[in-house]
């Protein structure tokens, strides 16, 4: 009975598959590609896809996140296969070696996954370390030589033979054996040393060779929210929005009540760090750190007066707390940190003079005048500011305080506030009104009018 039921669940599971799955994999490797990844594999798994192909053509990108589409590959519960469609060089080697079977084009190249920067300079020994022993285990994973995986991030290693299938076997035409040399293989190379399992020069041949050619092929591209938040995460974007979202906030918390810097700002830190988290460039401390950064400027603006030593450090805090958001956890090289800098600087910079130009724009339109101004009280409509001393002047009084040079005077029985000349009086003096212009009462010491 139990193996009639299997046999019937099987049976059903291969009419319900869904074919062949094919993923493009193309041209710079970044943060917006693993949720697409992701997306794809599970969409796979769900239709009980026969196999995952991923189309492979890229010099490679962030080691951050070929190294979550690694673990997405991984942990795949459908086949998958990679087709190096060209090239598959830096990270683009790490993804092709987590796939359980490797195929490449005519004249396609795989390896050179050591980590350099914009100006080709080497990574630091930490990246080269953590780079090297993320192929190494890969590599070992899906049953391909470690060596040669070490060998494509690290140019001090060298070796004069391999053991391939069992037998050790002496290597004479491997460049990169040599110290101070990359490995990168060729076609050709990467069948001899068994790191590839096969040649197609077309994805249709690739089909066809793997006995697939006639099941229903399913194409995953990216949707609008995979393409949106790859343009949040880029560095120059992120920095924009968490400036922006930053100096919305410190404005608001310096302005009674809650309006339109206040709902930009939150927005936009809403913004950069959904993407962020969406990322997995957001960790639990980031948030923290942006945590303490809000609470410090909240705590200067709303119990400290003025501003001083706490909303300086809130200000620290919260842009180490966004330069943190634009480094991921995983060890990275100098390009990355560098683009992270640059990103947080010209963020900064544009985030100011973008407020600046936005504040003198609104403050010209009739939206702002309502908003501050909503019922403004003219002369032309019967309303005046004076408070109805135009009488007293020539009138003498008494100062209630000390005048420096403004402070209140006794006159005819009531305490009003007036401002001196510029000179200083003293409690006590006797004063004369000079003028009065609306509620502006302008007096002189008795004495120096006498003199």
């Amino acid at each position: 009975m139990r193996v009639s039921l299997f046999i019937i669940t099987f049976i059903l599971s291969l009419l319900n598959a869904d074919g062949v799955y094919r993923v493009p994999i193309h041209d710079t490797i970044d943060l917006g590609l693993p949720p697409f990844i992701e997306r794809s594999i599970a969409e796979a798994e769900a239709n009980q896809a026969s196999v995952i192909i991923f189309d492979i053509n890229t010099f490679g990108g962030r080691v951050d996140a070929a190294t979550q589409m690694k673990d997405a590959i991984l942990n795949s519960k459908v086949p998958t296969i990679a087709f190096i469609n060209k090239r598959a060089i830096s990270a683009g080697a790490l993804i092709s070696l987590s796939c359980e079977k490797i195929y490449m084009s005519g004249g396609g190249t795989i390896g050179a996954a050591t980590a350099v920067d914009m100006q080709g300079k080497k990574g630091s020994e930490k990246v080269i370390s953590y780079m090297r022993e993320e192929m190494a285990s890969t590599a070992e994973r899906r049953g391909k030589n470690t060596t040669i995986a070490k060998g494509m991030v690290d140019e001090e290693l060298s070796f004069t033979h391999l053991v391939i299938d069992g037998d050790s076997i002496e290597v004479t035409d491997l460049e990169g054996r040599k110290e101070g040399k990359l490995i990168t293989l060729t076609t050709q190379l990467a069948l001899k040393y068994k790191i590839a399992d096969g040649t197609a020069d077309t994805f249709e041949a690739l089909l066809d060779s793997l006995g697939y050619l006639n099941e229903d092929l399913q194409e995953t591209n990216e949707n609008w929210s995979e393409a949106f938040v790859r343009f949040l995460t880029n560095p120059i974007v992120a920095s924009l929005l968490t400036t922006f979202g930053f100096l919305g906030i410190l404005f608001e918390l310096k302005s009674p009540g809650w309006g339109i810097p206040g709902s930009i700002g939150l927005t936009c830190l809403v913004l950069s760090l959904s993407a962020s988290y969406i990322a997995k460039l957001a960790t639990m401390s980031d948030f923290l750190i942006i945590a303490l950064g809000v609470s410090l400027l909240a705590l200067e603006a709303l119990v400290i007066p003025g501003f001083g030593i706490v909303g300086f450090a809130g200000i620290l805090v919260l842009l180490w707390g966004f330069w943190e958001l634009l480094l991921p956890d995983v060890p990275v090289d100098g390009d990355i940190v560098a683009q992270a800098t640059t990103g947080l600087t010209i963020g900064i910079i544009g985030g100011i003079v973008g407020l600046i130009l936005l504040f003198r724009f609104i403050i010209k339109t009739k939206f702002w005048e309502t908003l501050t101004s909503p019922g403004v009280q003219s002369k032309e409509a019967g309303y005046s500011t004076t408070l109805g001393l135009e009488g007293s002047v020539g009138k003498e009084g008494i100062a209630e305080t000390d005048l420096h040079p403004s402070g209140w005077v006794l006159l005819d029985g009531q305490k009003i506030f007036v401002v001196s000349e510029g000179e200083f009086i003293d409690k006590g003096q006797a004063v004369i009104v000079l003028s009065v212009d609306g509620n502006r009462v302008l007096v002189r010491t008795l004495k120096q009018d006498r003199s």
